[in-house]
């Protein structure tokens, strides 16, 4: 299946780009509305391109279709933890706060108690594009007060990107597939010792890499013993757990014994674009615990095309601990576009929304980005199920994905996690220790009534 270029969509008229944008009933908040500029701000971080090239088009477009109306882009240059840092700054002020912003889910809930969001439900009722929508979609842009405060743009898995022809030099299956964490460090001390100068894996852990290290370093871990970080019906954080220490015995393994990146790197802010944009492409490692989107820095419009990626790169689900349960593990987020409670003109706001998360502009967006579709429409429709190779297998493990914690304390046991991933990477304290200072950080932040070992 040949992938379809960004400039197939680029052409697409004003009325197409716009899809069927409806505009709510809201009131305006805040600031000046007479300016009939919206402000959108995003992140912006490495070469790629995807995201300023999607907003420009739909800019245009917007602007073309409502007269004296503009989209104001507002780039965060910045690393994905400094991006929501840099975010909640700007949000915290109606002089600097953007109006429309792109809301990793998350944070959705610390954000909406910290005053900086705004509920969308009274425009969602008159928005007849909103039961397209998944429902576990919803979900993930619901509060715990029950409104929604985001549209989501698309949702994610994560499983093992592998170089075949590394794996195969190093006597391993080209179709590898490996069923527990043991199956995983075999094949990595093969690679070591049969194909000199190559990574083995990355597995990205530490402070620099946010969340990247909590969700698709240490959760795909933590998720696959059967084990959970926090039970929602009983409100309770997970402590004392063996299982937290087996997770970050298996980081200190791979780092201990030289199959993962010197920590130098792996603890540098610019480790995931490094691995999507040079090691990977490089050749230089040969396994990569990461996500769906991988692919799109490798198409003609994403950072580093690589003609030939479909032919080296596999994928493996990863598996869990001891092949128990379903026998593989995934961690699902997603990004959302929401509204600012600062915002100048919440009509003019929803607007832009509605128009950034329509079919039209949903269906490029998803494709370029290589995200899995929330959409029904966009999910069913053939120009989307047939542009890129492993949309089927990264779709496949939706079944057995989890979600992190709903919770306004999450951002911050997230925080800690990274902490403790640390402290391991860099030899500071062993898997046991890193586990109970975590333990002791958790009890501090949501108290000590609010944890239990599960």
């Amino acid at each position: 299946m040949r992938r379809r270029s960004f400039l197939t969509y680029a052409g697409l008229g004003a009325g197409t780009v716009l899809g069927t944008a409806a505009c709510g009933g809201g009131s305006n908040s805040g600031g000046d509305s007479s300016s009939g500029a919206i402000k959108v701000a995003y992140q912006q971080w490495g070469s790629g391109t995807v995201m300023k090239d999607y907003l420009t088009t739909v800019k245009s477009a917007y602007e073309k279709a409502n007269s004296g109306k503009t989209m104001e882009l507002t780039p965060i240059v910045a690393s994905e933890n400094d991006y929501y840092t840099k975010l909640q700054l700007m949000m915290r002020s109606p002089r600097t706060s953007p109006d429309v912003v792109y809301e990793d889910t998350f944070l959705i809930n610390s954000d909406i108690t910290a005053g900086y969001l705004q509920p969308l439900d009274s425009f969602l009722g008159k928005w007849d594009e909103w039961d397209q929508f998944q429902d576990v979609a919803k979900g993930a842009a619901k509060a715990a007060d029950g409104k929604t405060y985001g549209i989501p743009d698309g949702t994610d898995t994560r499983a093992l990107w592998f170089n075949k022809d590394l794996l195969t030099k190093a006597g391993l299956s080209a179709d590898w597939m490996p069923k527990t964490w043991d199956d995983i460090l075999a094949a990595c001390r093969e690679i070591k010792g049969k194909v000199p100068g190559v990574t083995p894996i990355n597995v990205f852990a530490g402070k620099a890499a946010g969340e990247a290290a909590s969700m698709q370093g240490f959760e795909m871990l933590f998720y696959g013993t059967g084990s959970t970080l926090y039970d929602k019906d009983k409100d309770k954080w997970n402590v004392g757990s063996p299982e937290f220490v087996d997770s970050l015995q298996f980081i200190k393994t791979i780092f201990d014994e030289k199959l993962a990146p010197d920590p130098s790197v792996a603890l540098d802010a610019q480790i995931g674009t490094r691995v999507s944009e040079e090691f990977l492409p490089g050749g230089t490692l040969a396994i990569d615990l990461d996500g769906s989107w991988q692919s799109s820095t490798w198409l003609d419009t994403g950072g580093k095309p690589w003609k030939e990626w479909n032919d080296v790169m596999g994928q493996a689900p990863m598996p869990t601990k001891d092949g128990s349960g379903e026998g593989k593990i995934s961690m699902s987020g997603g990004w959302t576009w929401a509204m600012t409670k600062n915002a100048s003109n919440a009509d003019d706001a929803w607007k832009v929304i509605s128009t950034l998360t329509s079919f039209e502009n949903n269906l490029r967006y998803n494709i370029n980005s290589a995200a899995v579709a929330v959409r029904k429409d966009v999910a069913a429709d053939p120009t989307y199920t047939g542009s890129n190779p492993t949309l089927e297998f990264f779709s496949s493990l939706v079944p057995v994905t989890q979600y992190r914690p709903q919770n306004t304390d999450y951002p911050r046991v997230s925080n800690e996690i990274q902490v403790a991933m640390e402290a391991v990477v860099t030899g500071q304290a062993s898997p046991a220790d890193a586990a109970k200072a975590y333990d002791e950080a958790v009890k501090g932040i949501v108290g000590e009534d609010k944890t239990a070992t599960l």
